[in-house]
């Protein structure tokens, strides 16, 4: 038999949504460790759809990250590209006055350490093995855009945006290339409750390009940082947001 030599993409919260989507595309290229939290049968129809190694995992705890990238090793050797999607909204939507602690707390774990270090531990990784490695960060319109009712997410994804700057400026030397994709509006069970608001507003005008985003969109964006077209851009953001960041008068 050929030993499979095809690249390793590591991708967090993989088994729903925009990681799900991400993961689809990447297997026609890439063997896949998938990620997932608490949906187990999500994440088992997803190896059924593509052959990935999945593996439960919180990333705001240090020793599941630190579980999850040696799985990766074992499993695989190694990690050739690394997608940070997991992430969460907060529980409850709640005034910036109101909002609790525990809540931002919460967010800030999930959205910001647990990508942050799990980007240290598998850029060592890299950097060990002599990988020249892509790694990409989805963070979200949020980093830029003010929602009063969802501040601990806001700045969690704000967090996230330097972070992954701070990464592209210091491995871009070491030949590990760090973006950023920063999706609009997008079909996922997130927004499932303002769905219909969203659409409402899409319609009026909110978005140039008059459609909400899909999956599939920030997919496509990562299987051109993933196929190497986008090598020479270290750093670089992408917009995936149907025009939103544009701004007219």
């Amino acid at each position: 038999m050929t030993p499979d030599t095809r690249p390793v993409a590591l991708i967090t919260g993989a088994s729903r949504g925009i990681g799900r989507a991400v993961a689809i595309e990447l297997a026609r290229t890439h063997r896949i460790v998938a990620t997932y939290r608490g949906r187990r049968d999500a994440a088992e129809s997803l190896v059924a759809e593509t052959g990935a190694a999945i593996f439960q995992c919180d990333v705001a705890s240090a020793a599941d990250r630190q579980a999850l990238v040696d799985f990766a090793i074992a499993t695989y050797g190694g990690v050739d590209l690394l997608v940070n999607n997991a992430g969460m909204a907060q529980r409850e939507r709640r005034d910036v006055l109101e909002a609790s602690e525990e809540s931002f707390d919460e967010i800030i774990g999930v959205n910001v350490k647990g990508a942050h270090f799990l980007t240290q531990l598998v850029a060592k990784r890299m950097l060990h093995a002599g990988t020249k490695g892509r790694i990409v960060f989805v963070s979200s319109i949020s980093a830029f855009t003010v929602s009063t009712n969802r501040a601990e997410y806001c700045m969690s994804k704000a967090a996230l945006s330097m972070s992954a700057r701070v990464f592209a400026q210091r491995l871009a030397p070491e030949g590990i290339v760090v973006f950023e994709i920063q999706p609009g509006i997008i079909r996922t069970d997130m927004i499932s409750a303002v769905e219909s608001a969203y659409e409402e507003k899409i319609a009026n005008g909110l978005l140039p390009q008059r459609r909400m985003g899909e999956g599939a969109d920030i997919a496509r964006a990562v299987r051109a940082i993933a196929d190497g077209h986008l090598d020479y851009c270290a750093g670089q953001i992408l917009n995936v947001d149907g025009g939103f960041h544009l701004r007219s008068l």
